[in-house]
């Protein structure tokens, strides 16, 4: 059963309609433990429309869980994880009018860049994921870079998911080539991670896939939480990936 790592960003997002402070990070990633979570991700966004800087020091030190840290391949961003220490820096594209991330990172075209950035943060013994695409060149380039994980991008088999079902010819596609990436990973020697767009529906498929080691959840079950509270949400995921 894989691992799963909630997102706490959209609580965020809901305290930064109001600019107040409330709902507390804190207190959601406290909830998030106590359902069975075994992690908590948190992506600071360089306009910091949800997450902001002192969220994540305030939920790394309230937490007996690994902190994942989403971050641009920006020098902020670099200072910002040598100081937070993090679990992982998960290295993510950007972009500042997406709504969310629209796709996995261009490993290929970003080489030589993204190794300053992994150098340093290998430096200071924070492991490095990258968030790329079901795609072979983007996994050789990853494991080229010598980087502990990579996260794989599931958003097109979600949308596959959402418009066709589970037996969807596009779905089974979409399903074979996360495998296939995932497999190309593993053998590399990284750690197979996943993550976008999963929801209580299309989850297990994914979390039965091979060698998964862990899932990044977070729109979904926030969404589920305004109905049923951030404990019982989490649990229900847990129980949606113990399923498959």
């Amino acid at each position: 059963m894989p691992k799963l790592s909630v997102n706490i960003d959209h609580v965020a997002t809901v305290r930064q309609a109001r600019r107040t402070w409330e709902p507390d990070l804190v207190a959601a990633a406290q909830h998030a433990q106590l359902g069975g979570a075994d992690g908590i991700t948190m992506h600071l966004r360089e306009d910091r429309r949800h997450v902001q800087d002192g969220d994540l020091e305030r939920v790394r030190d309230a937490i007996q869980l690994p902190l994942h840290f989403e971050m641009a391949a920006t020098a902020e961003m670099v200072a910002i994880a040598l100081r937070i220490c993090p679990r992982t820096a998960m290295i993510v594209p950007e972009g500042r009018r997406e709504v969310t991330t629209e796709g996995g990172l261009d490993v290929v075209t970003l080489f030589d860049s993204l190794a300053l950035v992994i150098a340093q943060l290998k430096a200071a013994g924070v492991a490095t994921s990258l968030f790329i695409d079901a795609a072979a060149p983007q996994v050789a380039a990853a494991a080229r870079l010598g980087v502990a994980i990579c996260e794989i991008h599931t958003g097109p088999y979600a949308h596959a998911f959402h418009v066709e079902g589970v037996l969807g010819r596009r779905t089974q596609v979409e399903l074979a080539k996360v495998a296939d990436a995932g497999a190309q990973v593993r053998a590399a020697g990284m750690l197979f991670n996943a993550g976008h767009a999963l929801h209580y529906e299309n989850v297990a498929p994914i979390a039965a896939l091979a060698g998964v080691h862990e899932l990044h959840i977070g729109h979904a079950i926030v969404s589920r939480s305004i109905f049923v509270g951030l404990r019982t949400a989490v649990a229900e995921m847990k129980a949606c990936c113990a399923s498959a």
